[in-house]
């Protein structure tokens, strides 16, 4: 009996990373020279945002998507902070509402035109002020809407909800005071009830952010932990930081026994700390190194030995910074399950890097695409704080689904809905039903209802067609790339849409010439 070695079954297990060439790069981004270990950056379906450098004062970039290329450098700015900006988020329930926090102790809210930042932006949305030292990290909420995290370098962590009428809001919800150091990083469990911390006083603490309880605490002197996330519903967290040796290393953790890790890894003798990043959806994580380009990808399960190393992405590009783009953005008919984007000083270049699932087949490919948390929240920020817990609203990935076009469908409301001084009072005046429904009611810029702007159906793209005819012509450059951008993303996804079209044809050819064969037969 001859010795066979035993494979580890996985669809994962050929992974690979696919990055964009030049011409969809995006070239010459001023990036931060500030040593801040976060991700310098944030991404998603609409835009992509970058924190720069900028004299007197703190900016950062706001481009769209599809702006690739060479980039402006007097391209308009968010520039509203007096020190320099250290983090930046996109809510995850508006895809036009941007956090930044800053050296000056404040936290801002804005709100970012549909079409883009055409002009600087200096006044927010919101200021959140109480803070009493630089605020060096935020987090939004994963299933409440408008609800904010942010820990500086005083030490606190505070909780703030955005709806409230005051513009500038001075006192947080709550305010959690147990962190004897610089807290690194945070992270929420999928519903948001636990929020996991790592600390420069290199400890690890699970909290009940609600109440501000800490529930566990890591005492364990063999891993320095400087990342820290929570692994989707397997009750389980994964560390990065550095062992008693100064080697980087991987721990994972019991959610429930923070004594010892389950298991841990050292990787390397290098000194840049490590970004994880976990897709709770495919069970992939990915460990990407500051300073280097490499990224290792691993499978997570729940048994041991719980982690499966696949592969490493090599490149000779070092990343300073990296973001991540949602998984209703990412292409699924080239089998994309995820997406980076890396920011490279040494070029002042944005990177995009997919990792691809080989298949021959270009169809949507269902058992790699589950159903994924979308950008609907599950409850308001009041339902939460009262001590309700919900999980995230899911939505499908295929194409032309009706939770995907409603999901992308209550972005936009949720962001027309607000007034803004700069929106055009026809936009905030909407006609009733009944008017909408008329066969023969003009088609009028205001008479249009508000239509996904993602979604390849006919009827929104005729609806979007009238909207662009009606609307005044634009009058500067920035305004005609922006419209260019547009246009050049319907046509890309119409393609995209014939494509899957003639593959269901060829599909069900097939099958009717198999059961012609069969009857003859």
């Amino acid at each position: 009996m001859t010795w066979r070695p035993q494979y580890r079954s996985s669809k994962f297990r050929h992974v690979f990373g696919k990055p964009a060439s030049k011409e969809n790069c995006y070239d010459g981004v001023p990036i931060t020279r500030s040593v801040h270990d976060n991700h310098l950056c944030s991404i998603n379906p609409h835009f992509i945002a970058v924190i720069t450098e900028c004299a007197g004062g703190g900016a950062f970039l706001v481009l769209s998507i599809y702006h690739t290329g060479k980039i402006d450098p007097h391209h308009p700015k968010v520039s509203g902070h007096r020190g320099n900006v250290l983090d930046i988020k996109w809510n995850p329930f508006n895809d036009f509402c941007i956090a930044s926090c800053s050296e000056d102790a404040t936290v801002k809210i804005w709100d970012i035109p549909e079409h883009g930042v055409t002009k600087n932006i200096t006044v927010p949305w919101k200021e959140l002020q109480g803070h009493s030292r630089r605020v060096g990290l935020i987090e939004w909420h994963p299933t409440a809407n408008n609800l904010i995290f942010s820990t500086g370098y005083d030490y606190q962590v505070m909780v703030w909800n955005l709806d409230v009428p005051e513009q500038v809001i001075k006192n947080p919800v709550k305010s959690i005071s147990m962190h004897t150091d610089v807290v690194l990083s945070m992270s929420f469990n999928t519903d948001g009830s636990r929020l996991a911390t790592s600390c420069k006083d290199k400890k690890i603490r699970v909290i009940d952010p609600r109440t501000g309880v800490l529930l566990r605490e890591t005492n364990c002197k063999t891993h320095r932990a400087s990342k820290v996330l929570f692994l989707g519903n397997l009750k389980m967290l994964l560390s990065t930081g550095s062992s008693h040796w100064n080697h980087r290393q991987i721990a994972l953790w019991d959610q429930e026994d923070l004594s010892q890790p389950c298991y841990s890894e050292d990787l390397d003798g290098s000194s840049g700390v490590l970004f994880p990043f976990y897709d709770p959806d495919t069970h992939m994580l990915y460990v990407a190194g500051k300073g280097d380009g490499n990224i290792r990808y691993y499978e997570i399960s729940p048994e041991k030995p719980y982690v499966h190393f696949l592969t490493e992405y090599r490149s000779h590009l070092p990343q300073k910074g990296m973001g991540v783009m949602p998984k209703r953005g990412l292409d699924v008919c080239s089998c994309e399950v995820f997406r980076f984007y890396k920011l490279v000083t040494i070029k002042s270049l944005i990177e995009p890097l997919s990792m691809i699932v080989p298949r021959r087949s270009e169809s949507y490919q269902e058992d790699i695409y589950p159903t994924t948390a979308g950008n609907q929240p599950s409850m308001t920020a009041d339902e939460w704080l009262r001590g309700l817990d919900k999980g995230p609203v899911m939505m499908s990935l295929k194409p032309g689904s009706t939770q995907d076009s409603y999901a992308e469908l209550n972005s936009y409301e949720t962001h027309r809905s607000r007034s803004r001084p700069s929106l055009p009072q026809l936009i905030q005046e909407q006609p009733n039903a009944k008017e909408e429904n008329k066969p023969n009611a003009s088609h009028s810029t205001a008479q249009l209802p508000f239509t996904d702007e993602n979604s390849s159906s006919p009827s929104n793209v005729s609806n979007r067609q009238l909207d662009v005819t009606q609307c005044s012509p634009p009058k500067t450059e920035n305004e005609l790339r922006q419209v260019f951008y547009k246009q050049q993303d319907e046509i890309r996804r119409l393609k995209e849409l014939v494509n899957q079209k003639d593959v269901r044809i060829k599909q069900l050819e097939l099958e009717i010439k198999n059961v012609r064969n069969l009857k003859t037969t």
